[in-house]
């Protein structure tokens, strides 16, 4: 191969990847941390043979930003590696989004390093945990989950997980006004009035399930922040 593309926001660890991924069998590998239009700039530039992306990069969403960039660069193979918990139901988007394959350490490392080197060799790979929610659901596939089209799932996701409409345009790619554009329409849509019944009904729908609400923003902090304790002013005398 020509090249690999590595996406990974770890950049304290990128040598060490690159390392392992070395012994692997894997050469030529390059690293980025760019997303967004930045991401799409490297990956024009540099036109790798392979472009891997660690399954959180953009958390929950990552399945379907990773179709959106395969529709970009067509020609471009693409896989994702998860270390660590990644619910199936999510990751199957990665395969049925058209990416050559996708591994996780948590299928045992074994399967996880057989997977790399299919993908290496320009093969297919599905783990068997993926494999098996694709064929559930082969006699829906590809009708969208209700009435909600993709780009609808993929905000209510967010919602459900706690991003307001800051996070979930930087991770979305989309404007303020669009968020909220989007928001009143999944709230019509779904016949709910705010984010506590949606919150509700998109797990009675299985638009997301209870292991899809494990993802934060990457900017996350706690707003507003805890106020400083009061000193005690303790008693005046009598």
């Amino acid at each position: 191969m020509s090249g690999i593309l590595m996406v990974s926001r770890d950049e304290v660890n990128h040598g060490y990847y690159k390392e392992r991924m070395g012994s692997l069998g894997f050469s030529n590998v390059s690293f980025t941390s760019a997303d967004k239009d930045g991401l799409n700039y490297v990956i024009a530039d540099m036109t790798p043979d392979l472009v891997i992306m660690g399954a959180r990069f953009y958390q929950c969403c990552t399945p379907y930003l990773m179709g959106e960039l395969k529709k970009t660069f067509p020609k471009i193979n693409m896989a994702a590696v998860g270390i660590g918990e990644y619910p199936a139901d999510l990751a199957m988007y990665f395969i049925l989004n058209g990416l050559t394959g996708y591994v996780n350490t948590f299928d045992g490392f074994r399967d996880f390093y057989v997977g790399l080197d299919d993908i290496l060799k320009g093969k297919e790979y599905i783990p068997n945990t993926v494999q098996e929610r694709i064929d559930l659901r082969k006699n829906t596939y590809p009708e969208p989950a209700h009435t909600l089209p993709p780009k609808l799932v993929e905000v209510t996701r967010c919602i459900c997980n706690g991003f307001n409409k800051y996070e979930i345009g930087d991770t979305l790619q989309l404007s303020i006004r669009t968020v909220a554009n989007y928001r009143e329409e999944i709230y019509r849509s779904l016949n709910v009035r705010n984010g506590e019944e949606l919150f509700r009904n998109a797990l009675k729908l299985g638009i997301v399930t209870q292991e899809e609400l494990v993802f934060t923003h990457r900017y996350f902090t706690v707003k507003p922040k805890p106020d400083k304790p009061q000193k005690s002013q303790g008693r005046k005398g009598k």
